[in-house]
């Protein structure tokens, strides 16, 4: 095990609250928190008015910050959510994943080719298990909380009732680094919209569906349409282009007619106030590369 001297933990920490960033100690060589849980609190101090967790607890203070990292090598947390960040974790693959599972950075790499864009460039490091994290600035007014595994195989986010370990801490197994000091870059809109819980569009829910569509089907094309239809501007027609790709693969298999899934597409994209030219030719072309690369079912 690498071990850290309590006054490089003190700089790490120290450095991180220059930033801006609200930290916490963890207990030494470990990722969990060093201070008292709720049934343990002696309600004096910080919690004399009822007992504070750790979020409420982070702080940017460095005389507080000095005071709690003399007491111990503590590894440094980073509370996301009052340092106002949201954090990509890309993992890496575990032993226990079948074969062929991909890591967090290489579902990165497909989320982003499938959206049009290419990995953002901010804030990135090295965890110790060798994964990446990747720290975002967090819009302004949006209150977004943790996710596991929604936006691909091995990729979680920290936001609001979320903590990171920061660099300079070490585990067992290694250190925790920078990798690319660039500052952290605002949370880029179609990532955004992704991580945002998906609202009910008044008036889809009882939209037609093909008699011959099976239930998962006919459950596809009401979220996807949903989906498209309350997506805001700046995502607007990437959520469209990524529903019909979706939606294409029913295509084949005769579970959908592609009619219906452009008249239904067509129509949820004007309603989130694209024109009707750029709603056919995108709709047009992604079912077109749908089709192309999904099969249909086998006799």
């Amino acid at each position: 095990m690498t071990h850290r001297a309590p006054s490089t933990l003190l700089s790490a920490a120290l450095q991180a609250a220059e930033r801006g960033w609200h930290v916490f100690p963890l207990r030494p060589g470990d990722k969990r928190p060093a201070l008292h849980g709720g049934t343990a609190c002696p309600g004096t101090g910080d919690c004399a008015a009822g007992h504070r967790k750790w979020e409420q607890r982070a702080t940017t203070d460095p005389d507080r910050i000095r005071k709690a990292w003399s007491a111990g090598t503590f590894n440094v947390g980073l509370a996301t959510g009052p340092s106002g960040l949201v954090v990509v974790d890309l993992d890496p693959v575990k032993a226990k994943d079948p074969k062929g599972t991909p890591d967090g950075a290489s579902s990165l790499q497909a989320l982003c080719e499938r959206a049009g864009h290419p990995v953002p460039t901010t804030y990135r490091t090295r965890t110790a298990s060798g994964g990446h994290h990747l720290y975002f600035t967090a819009p302004d007014g949006v209150r977004l909380g943790n996710s596991a595994g929604r936006l691909g195989t091995h990729i979680d986010t920290r936001a609001h009732g979320g903590y990171v370990v920061s660099t300079g801490s070490v585990l067992p197994h290694g250190p925790y680094e920078v990798v690319d000091p660039t500052d952290p870059a605002p949370l880029p809109e179609w990532l955004h919209a992704l991580l945002t819980p998906r609202q009910p569009v008044r008036g889809l829910t009882a939209a037609p569906v093909p008699v011959r569509a099976s239930r998962y089907a006919a459950a596809a094309l009401r979220a996807e349409t949903a989906a498209v239809a309350g997506a805001g501007e700046g995502v607007r027609n990437w959520t469209l282009v990524r529903a019909a790709r979706a939606l294409g693969r029913f295509i084949p298999s005769g579970d959908l007619a592609r009619s219906e899934v452009e008249a239904a597409l067509n129509s949820a994209g004007l309603r989130a106030g694209l024109h009707e030219n750029e709603c056919r030719a995108a709709v047009a072309s992604a079912l077109n590369w749908s089709i192309a690369n999904n099969p249909g079912r086998l006799a």
